[in-house]
């Protein structure tokens, strides 16, 4: 069954429509959710995503996507392994240098078999993942 992870600058684009991707953000991620595809994450990106929104008229689109997904099942949780992988890749630099929720979100998909994210973060695509827009 084909499944998506869903990373901070996909979401942001999507809501943001000020975004330099939203243009591409927007008709991919209705398609995702017409095709019923399910989206899953972790709280890192969750987390990422209200800090970026605290100041925003989107706020609030945050914490209720974080309660769809919480109600549906598809928040993933991060083992100690996958931050411990995740933290030694952070120190390595892997992934062109990506940041730690990229990594965490790495581990994590890697974990769930996971081959597309729906972002335009070149570090997903370095990283060895389909990005989608």
């Amino acid at each position: 069954m084909r499944r998506v992870f869903l990373d901070t600058v996909g979401l942001l684009a999507v809501w943001d429509a000020h975004d330099q991707w939203h243009a591409a953000a927007e008709p991919t991620f209705l398609q995702l959710l017409q095709a019923k595809i399910p989206l899953v994450t972790t709280e890192y990106v969750l987390l990422e995503c209200g800090n970026a929104a605290a100041r925003r008229p989107y706020r609030k689109r945050v914490s209720a996507l974080r309660q769809q997904l919480e109600a549906a099942g598809l928040i993933e949780s991060v083992t100690a392994t996958e931050l411990t992988t995740a933290w030694a890749a952070f120190d390595r630099g892997d992934a062109a240098g990506a940041g730690i929720v990229d990594q965490i979100s790495f581990a994590v998909m890697r974990r769930l078999g996971l081959t597309e994210a729906f972002t335009n973060d070149q570090h997903f695509a370095t990283a060895g993942f389909t990005i989608l827009f």
